[in-house]
């Protein structure tokens, strides 16, 4: 097993060019945070998610990431944060295409699907980092409670039920989706 990227600071250059070791990292102030592989119920609902906003993407412009997608939030020290789904705006997608490693920038949507082994404060931060970083709208699908908290800012916070509608706003205009959908059955 290759570790000798493990160091302190690493950049996110360093980790995307990291040899592969069979985990998931993100870069949280310089330092790498393996990721541990997750459940089948959260690999479909963030799946659902994934879905629906590709298919918004589809019809609407612009890109839907997947799991394992590099957001490049902050430098120096690095903050690089791979969020379960987002959603970049075509208008943003740099002229020389979709880059080959990590966006360096915030996802105008970030999703985040906490595992049930996932700390409040570690989504907390998360969610900050976006913030932070330019994101505008945060999704934090709860497989557990069967809802939706959409954060417009860290402060300003929703939460939408299964029997609830949620909506993309000012970020995804036009878009709608039952939240029940997001949900295995």
């Amino acid at each position: 097993m290759a570790t000798s990227f493990l160091h302190s600071p690493t950049t996110a250059e360093e980790l995307f060019e990291r040899p592969d070791d069979g985990y998931r990292y993100e870069l949280v102030e310089g330092s790498p945070v393996r990721m541990t592989p997750t459940g089948a119920e959260h690999g479909v609902v963030t799946a659902r998610v994934a879905y629906v906003l590709q298919e918004y993407a589809l019809r609407h412009g612009g890109v839907c990431c997947g799991a394992e997608t590099g957001f490049v939030l902050r430098r120096s020290p690095d903050v690089v944060r791979a969020p379960d789904a987002a959603f970049v705006a075509g208008a943003r997608i740099p002229k020389t295409g979709i880059p080959r490693s990590y966006w360096p920038f915030a996802p105008d949507l970030a999703v985040e699907v906490p595992s049930p082994s996932d700390r409040a404060s570690d989504v907390q931060a998360k969610i900050a980092d976006y913030f932070s970083a330019g994101t505008r709208l945060v999704w934090i699908v709860e497989p557990a409670t069967r809802t939706v908290r959409v954060f417009r800012s860290p402060q300003d916070m929703e939460v939408i039920r299964e029997g609830g509608e949620l909506s993309g706003g000012d970020v995804l205009p036009g878009f709608r989706c039952a939240v029940q959908r997001l949900f295995v059955a």
